[in-house]
């Protein structure tokens, strides 16, 4: 099981006895998260003679299944070096302290976590009514855009009040072995500081009485922007209505001959997302740019983002706040480990809202990192469907107290990473922070490149349109050999 554990008190539960007694029935499909079911409507089926009941029937069964599949979790926890800094969404933390790991924790239950859900209004054209098995690359999309909507509109650095009754996290501490220090005087935990004399205790209760001051204050703002954070969330209901509802996005995927149950690349999200901001008046001044080609064409950007190249009424300085997605390819069969400290220093930056990919057929949603391995939010828990219409709707299944990590080496090279800046001065310096962060990489193809000018110039399609390019630089797999042909359908990961 790849789930998230959330935390007890939280998800207890939540799957119906029946449902669980018919699934029993059912043997486990084997990659869950790829496998194409047979449980959609279409003109072919009828053709053959085959009611629609039988395909109804299909889909409650293999909804049944993954439902109880997904709707459990063993409880785990994920261990954090406290001498190692962690580094999540352009901050860093270093766990050697109660409020250092208090802030970590604060920081990560804000995010907003989007998992499967089920019992949901039917998808049109099929017979969903669950996403459970097959729509976690949306979720994950669905994560990054909801990042990007939070820094667009929240305050900046806000943490959710209500984040304190989750703080009961499920991640434990733990000190390395090493060398003593000289002298032979161990590595002091933060439940032991050393007293300090008079005068340092006088400077230190100044600077707690600031901290304290500073954090009522926070809390303050944070407060007042809650009715924009519950607003947010309802732009992500699973309501037919929802401008980035499953029941939208896979209507948009549609377009690209996409349907509910296939499975979904993160390139394609990336696609689907631009498209769902566009055709929504919720967002106000926010595009979403697509690179092609693993290029960020800067003239592009800039005529989405500038108003005043569309709009004969808007000043020079009228200028859309841009999020920008990334689709890219890491390597081979197997991410190309030259790549991982690249990806480390983008996570570093203020400007990245995350990285949508994961392990093969089983997406993640990528928010920082400890030493080798990478910090993630997991889509792949079942929840009850949340009627988002409800006045004062619970938030808590919106947030997870479960951080967890991964390895490096297995990421799947493909994935789209995100990026946000929210005015002129912002993209510009978002463009020079990512080109110093992609210099980093030993290879000689960077993941991506920023350039000047238009993808016009260079024989491509419209900016940012659903047109893809030609194929990325994938660099040959330089270990494991073995590997390579025990998964030739990655490519149906990323571009599709």
């Amino acid at each position: 099981m790849n789930s998230v554990s959330p935390s007890a008190a939280q998800y207890v539960g939540g799957t119906m006895q029946s449902q669980l007694m018919d699934s029993r029935r059912l043997p486990e499909q084997p990659g869950s998260c790829g496998a194409r079911q047979p449980q959609n409507l279409d003109p072919g089926r009828e053709a053959t003679g085959e009611p629609d009941e039988v395909d109804k029937l299909k889909a409650k069964l293999m909804s049944a299944w993954n439902n109880v599949k997904y709707g459990w979790t063993i409880k785990s926890k994920t261990s954090f070096n406290k001498m190692s800094p962690v580094t999540m969404l352009g901050h860093s933390y270093l766990l050697n302290s109660e409020d250092e790991v208090e802030r970590f924790s604060l920081a990560f239950i804000s995010r907003i976590w989007l998992t499967y859900r089920r019992e949901f209004p039917l998808l049109e054209g099929s017979t969903w009514t669950t996403d459970c098995g097959w729509g976690c690359m949306l979720r994950s999309g669905q994560m990054l855009l909801a990042q990007g909507l939070l820094v667009h509109m929240m305050p900046r650095d806000w943490t959710w009040p209500d984040a304190q009754q989750l703080t009961d996290v499920d991640f434990e501490l733990f000190r390395p072995r090493s060398p003593v220090r000289a002298g032979g005087v161990p590595i002091p935990s933060f439940g032991s500081p050393r007293a300090p004399s008079t005068p340092e205790k006088t400077l230190a209760t100044r600077q707690q009485s600031k901290c304290s001051l500073k954090k009522r204050q926070e809390s303050v703002r944070d407060r007042q922007a809650e009715p924009t954070h519950l607003k947010l969330l309802t732009w992500f209901g699973d309501q037919p209505p929802a401008p980035f509802g499953v029941h939208q996005l896979v209507s948009i995927g549609r377009s690209s001959g996409k349907k509910a149950g296939d499975w979904y690349g993160p390139s394609i999200v990336a696609h689907i997302l631009r498209k769902a901001v566009a055709r929504t008046p919720v967002v106000q001044n926010l595009v979403v740019y697509v690179a092609q080609d693993c290029t960020v064409y800067k003239e592009d950007v800039v005529r989405l983002c500038d108003l005043s190249m569309t709009s004969p009424g808007s000043t020079s300085e009228s200028w859309k706040s841009v999020i920008i997605l990334v689709p890219v390819r890491l390597g081979g069969e197997v991410l190309n480990p030259s790549y991982t400290e690249c990806v480390k220093n983008i996570l570093k930056l203020e400007c990245c809202i995350g990285i949508i990919g994961g392990k093969p057929k089983h997406s993640l949603y990528f928010v920082g990192f400890q030493d080798e391995q990478l910090l993630y939010l997991d889509p792949h828990y079942c929840q009850p469907v949340v009627d988002v219409t409800q006045v004062n709707f619970s938030l808590e299944s919106f947030h997870c107290s479960a951080p967890k990590k991964m390895p490096f080496n297995r990421m799947d090279p493909s994935c789209t990473i995100g990026f946000y800046a929210k005015n002129k001065k912002d993209f510009e310096s978002l463009c020079s922070a990512v080109s110093l962060a992609l210099s980093t990489s030993m290879e000689k193809y960077p993941i991506f490149t920023i350039v000047e000018g238009l993808s016009q110039d260079y024989g491509l399609e419209g900016h940012s349109g659903l047109h893809v390019g030609s194929d990325p630089h994938i660099l040959p797999q330089t270990n494991n050999p073995g590997m390579s042909n025990n998964r030739r359908n990655s490519d149906e990961f990323v571009f599709l």
